[in-house]
């Protein structure tokens, strides 16, 4: 084997890039360790063009089981199936951070390819990215990189900020902050934050501390390029003719602001004029291809909204540029059945939230190579074609829907009641019914106010807004303008989709893609107190509908009793091989799960829940000296006393005297089996067998016989 390594140190540990000839026959490859974990990157362009339309990249992340050291999987299947959703998620990062940095003219298929091939402590995420830098900056596949990675984060508000934390601080209960940032020349070009109601000035600390590291791991990088880089390919790109520029200029250029500044949300005007243009095009040269007229449709009509927005302060709507749409708010209405819902819209974006409440026992069990934990809380999000007005594909899922319902979940995990004032699994499923701008932030805010029907205690409600950006770059100047609330045409057009989810507190998620090489802090910051003043305005229409969560869950919920047990109880709650907790199950209709530290979570309905706990405390009840049961049962006689039943699980003996201040010669004459007898604890021996008094409770109960 041919290798080199090159070597840098982050956040105290060395990141080693090793370049040798495993995947030889790909336009680049590199593998990437940063402690124990360890990453094998790949990137191939096919040969020849394809008439595709659009830029041909794919980014799959691969995770294998024996990363971990494992043998994961099912009990019948024991190899890597559909990616899990931290490799979706994974994934998504990667392709967000390099594809704004492509020629989007290119048309020959271009296939990163990450596999985990081990994996400890240490994120592969920030891995995945430097590596997919790595191999296309070395390769010959043009491309305008390298882009870096790092995650910041920060475990209190007073602690100092920590460099690629590793998965034990992440997991602490104390970690507040965690920032995930790409990008290159003093710029961010992508953003995942989660955090716990952070202030944006400590985030935007954040991001600047990111850049500085940023640009080491970019001057590291160029040395590597230049070092061992391929000359890049040249390929020939499609370019438009002067003659049909011409045809533009004449036929559609004098309407283009009558239709896309005409006031209205600018999809169905927009689309009008594009119409308008193929039939020019096509009448002009009916030969010709037309995919190349309508990229350059696109890019006339990005020009014309970033010149007015940048230049004359307009929006295609009509609004100003810090102005939220139209706002509305519900929470429930749709159906009893329903455990909670809440509907939002902003603008033309109509989002439907519908809650479920479940037992402990519903969690979600996630076993992957990163993540091993039990999930009590999931959103996921569904993005139907009829929301835009189109027709298509119904049911399953993809990378979207899975990004924008993990960033909406992300968002609502900081202000969820803990598991021991809430002991109940929820669901929210965010219906995307209209889309025009930002489904994700209106998911964020229909799940609060379904959270709040649900009758959930949340801390905090939390809402999430979408800013925009118009950027003309001059050398090192910026002409820019952003854009609050962007709906439809802005965010197609635009060169950054802001979302920022927080409460009235601060931030707890935040998602950042853009379609420029790069983004300054300082527009960030502005956009982060734009974003605040836009989610204050949206916190208040949500408070309108629901103040506060319900008094009470839904009826039709099941309930929850919490018993808590001593650890050395739990045995024979459960019974040998589980035959008395599935009999109680049985007999209650209920749902039985006891944790380690002995609490018990009965789950169940039409009064399961109550019955069953009872059961469970009569059975675990430890009676105290002194204590005094009033209907204790005679439960058998024998010579020396009688054995009386205070509970289902607990007997004690009445010695024969201690049953009257007399002497009894027979039980018989004075108890029968079935008998009602108050009795008190006169003593609990060492083997906690009950010595128990009918005679010190109750001494005129019999009669002495004459």
């Amino acid at each position: 084997m041919n290798k080199k390594e090159y070597v840098i140190e982050l956040g105290g540990k060395q990141l080693v890039a090793e370049f040798n000839d495993l995947a030889e026959q790909a336009n680049g490859s590199v593998l990437i360790r940063y402690g124990n974990t360890t990453v094998f990157v790949t990137a191939v362009m096919s040969d020849k063009a394809e008439d595709t339309g659009w830029f041909p990249l794919s980014v799959e992340y691969e995770e294998r089981f024996y990363a971990s050291g494992q043998i994961l999987g099912s009990q019948y299947t024991r190899r890597e199936g559909k990616p899990s959703d931290e490799a979706v998620l994974t994934g998504r990062i990667v392709d967000r951070t390099i594809r704004p940095l492509f020629d989007q003219r290119i048309r020959n298929s271009i296939q990163i390819v990450v596999t985990v091939l081990s994996i400890d402590e240490d994120d592969p995420d920030v891995l995945a990215v430097i590596g997919a830098s790595l191999a296309l900056g070395t390769s010959d596949i043009p491309w305008n990189g390298p882009v870096s990675a790092v995650r910041i984060g920060k475990n209190t508000e007073s602690a100092p900020m920590l460099i690629n934390p590793t998965y034990p601080i992440r997991d602490a209960d104390t970690y507040e902050v965690d920032i995930l940032a790409c990008g290159k020349d003093g710029n961010i070009n992508m953003i995942e934050v989660g955090s716990n109601q952070t202030k944006e000035d400590v985030l935007v600390e954040g991001l600047n501390l990111a850049v500085s590291e940023i640009e080491k791991l970019q001057d590291f990088q160029k040395q590597i390029i230049e070092e061992r880089g391929k000359i890049k390919q040249t390929l020939v790109l499609p370019e438009i003719t002067d003659d049909i520029k011409e045809l533009f200029v004449t036929t559609i250029e004098p309407k283009l602001d009558e239709y896309i500044m005409s006031g209205t949300p600018g999809k169905e005007t927009i689309s009008a004029l594009e119409t308008a243009w193929k039939k020019a095009f096509s009448e002009a040269y009916p030969d010709a291809d037309m995919s190349l007229a309508m990229e350059y449709f696109e890019h006339r009509v990005d020009e014309h909204i970033h010149n007015e927005a940048i230049d004359s302060d307009r929006r295609a709507d009509g609004r100003g540029m810090d102005e939220v749409r139209p706002l509305f708010a519900q929470a429930g209405g749709i159906s009893p059945i329903l455990h909670g819902s809440g509907m939002f819209y902003r603008g033309g974006t109509h989002v439907l939230s519908v809650l479920t409440l479940g037992g402990p026992g519903d969690m979600q069990t996630v076993d992957g190579i990163e993540d091993k934990t039990n999930k009590t809380y999931m959103h996921h999000y569904n993005f139907p074609p009829f929301s835009v007005g189109e027709t298509g594909r119904v049911g399953g899922f993809n990378r979207r829907m899975i990004g924008h319902g993990a960033l909406a979940e992300k968002a609502l995990v900081p202000v969820l009641p803990a598991k021991d004032v809430f002991p109940y699994t929820i669901r929210i499923v965010s219906e995307s019914m209209a889309s025009n701008g930002s489904t994700s932030m209106a998911s964020v805010c229909g799940s609060t106010l379904a959270l709040l029907d649900a009758g959930v205690p949340i801390s905090e409600p939390v809402a999430g807004i979408a800013s925009g950006l118009m950027m003309r770059k001059n050398g090192s100047e910026y002409a820019y303008k952003l854009l609050t609330d962007i709906q439809g045409p802005e965010d197609h057009h635009g060169d950054m989709d802001f979302k920022v989810a927080g409460t009235k507190n601060g931030v707890t998620a935040v998602q950042m893609d853009v379609k420029v090489d790069g983004i300054p802090v300082h527009i960030l910051a502005e956009a982060f107190e734009k974003a605040r003043l836009a989610r204050m305005q949206i916190l208040e229409v949500m408070h309108a509908a629901i103040p506060t969560h319900r008094a009470d869950i839904s009826p039709r919920a099941p309930k929850i009793v919490v018993v808590k047990i001593k650890p050395d109880q739990i045995g024979m709650v459960i019974g040998s091989g589980g035959k008395v907790i599935n009999d109680i199950r049985d007999r209650t209709s209920t749902e039985i799960q006891i944790e380690d530290d002995g609490t018990v979570f009965v789950t169940g309905k039409h009064g399961g829940a109550d019955h069953a706990a009872e059961i469970i405390r009569a059975m675990t009840r430890e009676f105290t000296k002194g204590e005094r049961i009033d209907n204790a049962e005679v439960v058998k006689i024998t010579d020396f006393g009688a054995f009386v039943k205070l509970n289902q699980s607990t007997e004690g003996l009445v010695h024969i005297s201690e049953i009257a201040p007399f002497r009894i010669d027979k039980i018989e004459s004075v108890l029968h089996v079935g008998d009602k007898v108050p009795v008190i604890v006169k003593d609990i021996d060492d083997m906690k067998r009950l010595k128990l008094s009918i005679k010190d409770i109750e001494p005129s109960r019999f009669t002495k016989p004459e």
